[in-house]
């Protein structure tokens, strides 16, 4: 492997501001490497291999000329492909977006731009984000780089992948119930979803609007701090986007925990029946404790309705946000003999059947006579989870539990939706709350699958949970026995 795949971001950006690295050699590398890999991978969905080389021409070009640079210039980024990049396809991993060439730049993606960031390409998710393998994609499996007969974790499965087998040192997914911590988890890396708000989601394809948020993946929290400095903040198109102001993230990120209370759901661990799991998040957590943090113990009682809510929720709201898709305005159009029948045989072929079972779901529980016994009664009982979590964080700083309750399963393992759906169960009541969360890599099972380990603090209070875990993580790679620097062998 190139050394310079083995720098993260960070420092990638330093030595390309002062001349130790030049951006086409970066990309160069990026991409050389990615030819080598993406057989065995299938992380990206499209390349701009033309635009990247030209991009980091232009970077190196401004370092000469003594132009200043961007936080991010010079770094190979990939985008999740439901992130619109101007004149590049979109296709959310469906059929029914098939010829589709997204007309501008999402916000994101003009912020990374901005900031110096070369664009790759386009990764692979589960069909409009729906799913937790990416083996809902109509268009490609991707798998995980640890272990190629496993699934990444979805949705954004192919943004963590192309991350962990270093054919980017940055990409971009999104996370609506845990679709970004879930493939960190599972492919060893660093997942962040900001507080709901802190980015903004114009340009992002809608899955869940309530719920949606863009963030990064990356090798260590100094790069998510980074990436999250360079994304975050108020956008006038994005009316859910926040006013608050941008901390600068990475000056903030500490060494210690001194002062921190963390909150620990007991039940959680003891009852966990992957004790390789389980065993880890103790590990970790007694690493925090050791690290100046004080470990209480918190209830979260209605948690446990968290995926019951969710898949109302967030199907209700997908069915509206997929109805734009007929056929008529963009994308697939199966020809019929009238308007009506050419709609219904567009989303008859053009969606996949997770699509089409939330879709349904969501639409029932809207209809008349059963909103209120579905849709307000789990908007009820998010409320109730929002109430759990203010009383906990009136009590800690932050929470830690396990992120996943196994490690990356083997593909086609898990063919029924509901064990499916349950992945998320630690990931999906943060959402729901909106709070800021991330999965952090605490350390490998015997098998030499990574495991992560989900922190989560109370909304936009993302400087104080990126500083907590940047102490951990440095405490846990100081542990050589954990073996944390090392790199899936493609």
């Amino acid at each position: 492997m190139d050394a310079l795949l083995k720098l993260d971001a960070t420092e990638l950006a330093t030595q390309v501001a002062t001349g130790a690295v030049t951006a086409l050699a970066a990309t160069q590398a990026t991409l050389a490497h990615l030819a080598a890999t993406e057989p065995k991978v299938g992380a990206y969905l499209s390349l701009d291999h033309a635009g990247a080389l030209l991009a980091a021409t232009q970077i190196d070009t401004a370092r000469k000329a003594g132009k200043p640079l961007g936080p991010l210039a010079g770094v190979p980024v990939a985008l999740k492909d439901n992130l619109h990049v101007q004149g590049s396809p979109t296709t959310c991993a469906s059929r029914i977006l098939k010829g589709f060439v997204a007309p501008y730049d999402a916000t994101v993606t003009a912020r990374l731009k901005a900031a110096g960031a070369v664009i790759l390409g386009k990764t692979n998710l589960d069909e409009f984000a729906m799913g937790s393998s990416c083996e809902n994609s109509a268009l490609q499996q991707t798998r995980n780089p640890w272990d190629v007969s496993r699934v990444p974790g979805g949705s954004s499965g192919g943004s963590a992948a192309c991350v962990a087998a270093r054919s980017a040192f940055v990409s971009f997914g999104s996370d609506t119930g845990g679709s970004i911590r879930l493939p960190a988890s599972f492919c060893g890396l660093v997942g962040y979803k900001p507080s709901y708000g802190r980015v903004s989601r114009y340009g992002l394809v809608a899955f869940a609007s309530s719920l949606d948020q863009v963030g990064p993946f990356a090798r260590s929290v100094r790069d998510v701090a980074l990436a999250l400095k360079v994304t975050a903040g108020l956008d006038p198109l994005d009316t859910t986007s926040s006013a608050q102001p941008v901390p600068d993230y990475p000056a903030l990120l500490a060494r210690d925990l001194k002062g921190k209370r963390v909150g620990v759901v007991r039940e959680y661990l003891d009852k966990l029946p992957n004790r390789q799991v389980a065993n880890l998040c103790q590990a970790a957590i007694a690493r925090m404790q050791a690290l100046g943090a004080q470990v209480v113990e918190i209830k979260l009682p209605h948690a446990d309705f968290g995926v019951q809510v969710y898949y109302v929720v967030a199907s209700a709201e997908a069915s509206s946000n997929l109805a734009r898709f007929d056929g008529v305005r963009y994308g697939l159009r199966v020809p019929a003999d009238n308007g009506i029948r050419a709609y219904f045989s567009t989303r008859g072929e053009g969606f996949g059947p997770e699509v089409k079972r939330r879709i349904m779901l969501g639409t029932y529980a809207l209809s008349a006579g059963h909103y209120d016994e579905y849709y307000g009664k789990a908007a009820r009982v998010r409320t109730l989870i929002c109430r759990d979590f203010d009383q906990a964080f009136a009590a800690c700083d932050l929470i830690a539990t396990p992120c996943a309750p196994f490690p990356a399963f083997k593909a086609g393992e898990k063919s029924d939706p509901l064990s499916m759906y349950l992945c998320d169960v630690y990931t999906i009541p943060a959402s729901l709350a909106g709070l800021s969360a991330l999965s952090l890599p605490v350390g490998f099972d015997a098998g030499g699958l990574p495991i992560g380990m989900h922190l989560s603090a109370p909304a936009f209070h993302d400087d104080k949970l990126l500083s907590a875990a940047h102490a951990l993580e440095q405490d846990l790679h100081a542990d050589q026995s954990l073996q944390l620097d090392r790199t899936p062998s493609l």
